[in-house]
Parts: structure tokens; C-alpha cells; sequence
């Protein structure tokens, strides 16, 4: 399992980290090659590009993606992530951080970006969320 991430301010980040401790998988920060902003956000069409790319995803089964919702949905990075793989026949969980918003249409925004793979609904980690209610989350699945 890999834990990969989007995060503005270091909330979604800790969420990741998290996540990918209760749940016994690697971690992956997503980082954008120049400084990402929701502006990127007014044009759908924007694929802010990643510095680096992540090596051997052939590896892992179930990829979580993690990312604030901005907009009711995934940053435009998170397309960009998505389609930089192939995720046929993989599993991919969302789960975000938000101030007030939940999922909006984010699984429907991002499933052209990743076709093939099952994609999932997860959660939102806002606040305290316990490494048993995290363990528990990854077991349901």
C-alpha cells in the first residue's frame, strides 16, 4: 500500500502520515515543481506540474490519494498525479482534509484521470482522528 499526498499547509500532510503509519504503508508527498495555489483551480483544463515521480508504482495494489478539497473537489495536482500512472486494475482510496466542506464531486472529477482503477470514496481527516479509527478505516476496505 502507498500513501501519497497533496498538502498547502501541512494539515493533509499529517493526515498522510497518519494514515500511512495505522496502516503499515509507504508515504509520497506530492510536490508541485513550482508553488501551487487554488488559482490553478478557475482553469479545469490545468495540470500543475510534479517535481519528481515516484518510482516502482507498479508495486503497490491499493494507492491512497490525499489532498485538501478546494472547490468541493481535488486539487488540479491530483489529476496530474493520476494520470502520470497506470492505475488499471489498482484500488485507489481519496480521503481529504477541509475546513468545512466534505467529498463534493471530487471521485467523479478525478475517475477519467485514472481509468481502469477502482476508485473509492474514503474519508475525510479533519481533526482527531485515532490511529484505531485509521487501522479500522484501512481493514473495512
Amino acid at each position: 500500500m502507498l500513501v501519497a499526498y497533496f498538502s498547502a499547509s501541512g494539515v493533509t500532510a499529517e493526515a498522510a502520515w497518519k494514515l500511512s503509519e495505522a496502516a503499515g504503508a509507504e508515504l509520497y508527498e506530492i510536490n508541485p515543481e513550482i508553488p501551487y495555489s487554488s488559482l490553478e483551480m478557475n482553469d479545469p483544463a490545468s495540470r500543475p506540474v510534479i517535481a519528481g515521480k515516484m518510482e516502482d508504482m507498479d508495486q503497490y495494489e491499493v494507492v491512497f490519494v490525499g489532498f485538501p478539497i478546494w472547490w468541493y473537489i481535488a486539487p488540479k495536482i491530483i489529476n496530474t498525479f493520476l494520470e502520470s500512472y497506470d492505475f488499471s486494475g489498482k484500488t485507489i482510496v481519496t480521503f481529504a482534509t477541509s475546513g468545512g466542506s466534505g467529498m463534493g464531486s471530487t471521485n467523479e472529477k478525478l475517475a477519467p484521470s485514472c481509468p481502469g482503477a477502482i476508485l473509492l470514496e474514503g474519508k475525510m481527516l479533519n481533526g482527531v482522528v485515532t490511529q484505531a479509527e485509521l487501522k479500522a478505516w484501512v481493514e473495512s476496505l
